[in-house]
């Protein structure tokens, strides 16, 4: 019987298959869970890939129902009067809080169940694809912008007008709920591309800013255009 394939030999995309398949089981050490976060909130294709291994994965809960937690009087009367324990108690929990463990075992089978993810199962959802058309009342300036969730890609297009005058840029800015703005970088080519992480309902805005960008974290220039992303 020969070893599965070690994760070492996988290509970046197989290793951060496993790495999402790894965070969304909960199989992580903490520090290793922690710098997997801080990754996501910063890597949009590694956020989606995390999002779509919670998708997979999220229909085995429906086979494991809740356990309750075992008789608590014990643990009461141990509180109240140090009456010593007498067996450990198992909280509450679902199948992805198991907290698995076994080490090489462990990620020998999440690395098949990656290799078979990658190699052999068909999308079961199609992509999410967000758009918006971004257009200038005053001018013919008009952008389109397109994200695609399997990628985590923003891609805006400069589909009519000119390109910012000389010492300025336009800059591009997502706006949530809060209403607060965050810039999302310079629009100096036709075509920009952005890794990010966005979602429907969110708004798209495009500011003339000086050559650089705004040097406050909210739009200093005019706002040329603003438009929601809605699914495509």
């Amino acid at each position: 019987m020969t070893d599965p394939t070690p994760p070492d030999d996988f290509g970046p995309e197989e290793q951060d298959e496993l790495l999402a398949a790894e965070y969304v089981l909960g199989t992580l050490s903490a520090e290793d869970r922690r710098r997997a976060r801080d990754r996501a909130e910063l890597d949009g294709a590694f956020a989606a890939r995390i999002a779509a291994w919670e998708i997979r994965l999220s229909t085995l809960n429906d086979g494991y129902a809740e356990i309750p937690p075992a008789d608590l009087l014990p643990q009461i009367e141990d509180r109240l009067f140090g009456t010593p324990p007498t067996t450990a108690r198992a909280p509450k929990r679902r199948w992805f809080s198991w907290g698995l463990r076994g080490g090489a075992l462990v990620t020998a089978l999440i690395a098949a169940v990656v290799i078979g993810v990658l190699t052999l199962a068909p999308p079961t959802t199609a992509p999410v694809v967000l758009q918006a058309e971004l257009a200038a009342e005053e001018t013919d300036l008009r952008f389109a912008a397109r994200w695609d969730a399997s990628a985590g890609l923003l891609e805006v297009t400069r589909a009519d007008g000119a390109a910012a005058p000389t010492g300025q840029d336009y800059e591009l800015w997502v706006i949530d709920e809060s209403g607060v703005p965050r810039s999302l970088g310079l629009l100096r080519d036709t075509v920009t591309q952005v890794q990010t992480v966005l979602a429907s309902g969110l708004t798209l805005a495009i500011s003339l800013e000086p050559e650089g960008g705004s040097p406050e974290a909210t739009p200093s220039g005019p706002v040329l255009a603003a438009a929601p992303l809605d699914e495509a």
